[in-house]
């Protein structure tokens, strides 16, 4: 338990992904961890190697002194870059040696989470760079979220499902609908006075309101709109992979209801991607 209740709804919501994700990957066959996931370039290998690089990172551990080969066509800028190093450095370790890393890594941050006495605003380090600092409680919001997403990675491309209304659920929830202005307002060009309804279903059930006001400028709420200019329809976990951009719409448009504005919706959802 950390020093500060409002932290501990991020930690344990990390806690329950990250152990899933070392309870999925233990069985693998070596040949399984190959096995190529939904995020560009990176196999089941690559997406374990990712979460413990981050965290071996936000532990105070040196980053590895590694050089990326050249041919990587998902790496395009610094920030993808920085996150490859600790993905490359690891593509020849064995199952068991990612499992055992794993297991320690899990063991050491949580120990390290446990007995965590700074503040929810206190200021760190962004895991990106060239991204500032934020506060503690974002930072922990922010992991728990990613772990979650990937281990969802991890249970598409494994065929194991679950874990969609878990703690890690509500946060993705809340930290993807927080975008959606932006989606709206922002890359959709919504007209001004205009409201957009999302109404999501499935293991995970909300509706959101974007409203555009006189000066495009979007906001979101939970509250439904009379006259909305379009309505967009869709479960959970097509949500899910629209935002975070392991789906593109045109694959998934035949699980999505629109009403209203068809134009305007499909600008919306061919926008859709938010995360890194």
């Amino acid at each position: 338990m950390t020093d500060h209740p409002s932290l501990q709804p991020s930690v344990d919501a990390w806690t329950e992904s990250i152990e899933a994700i070392s309870e999925l990957v233990q069985p693998l066959a070596e040949g399984e961890w190959n096995r190529r996931t939904p995020c560009p370039g990176w196999s089941v290998r690559d997406v374990v190697s990712h979460v413990i690089g981050i965290e071996c990172e936000l532990l105070g551990d040196p980053r590895p002194i590694h050089t990326l080969p050249r041919d990587l066509y998902h790496v395009t800028d610094d920030a993808s870059r920085h996150m490859e190093v600790q993905v490359d450095v690891r593509r020849h370790h064995t199952g068991p040696e990612m499992t055992s890393e794993l297991e320690y890594t899990i063991i050491r941050r949580s120990r390290q989470l446990r007995n965590e006495t700074r503040g929810p605003e206190t200021q760190v380090p962004h895991v990106l760079p060239g991204q500032g600092r934020i506060t503690l409680e974002e930072l922990l919001r922010m992991r728990a979220f990613d772990v979650w997403v990937h281990e969802q990675d991890l249970r598409r491309v494994l065929g194991k499902p679950g874990h969609l209304d878990s703690g890690g659920a509500y946060i993705a929830r809340d930290v993807l609908t927080a975008a959606l202005p932006a989606v709206v307002a922002k890359r959709a060009s919504a007209p001004a006075h205009s409201a957009v309804v999302f109404d999501v279903g499935g293991p995970v059930e909300f509706l959101r309101t974007v409203r555009v006001d006189a000066d495009g400028h979007g906001t979101v709420d939970g509250t439904p709109s009379l006259g909305p200019a379009a309505t967009i329809s869709l479960d959970w976990e097509t949500y899910l992979r629209l935002a975070c951009g392991r789906v593109r719409y045109e694959a998934v448009a035949d699980q999505i209801k629109v009403e209203g504005d068809g134009p305007l919706a499909t600008a919306i959802l061919n926008h859709f991607a938010v995360t890194p």
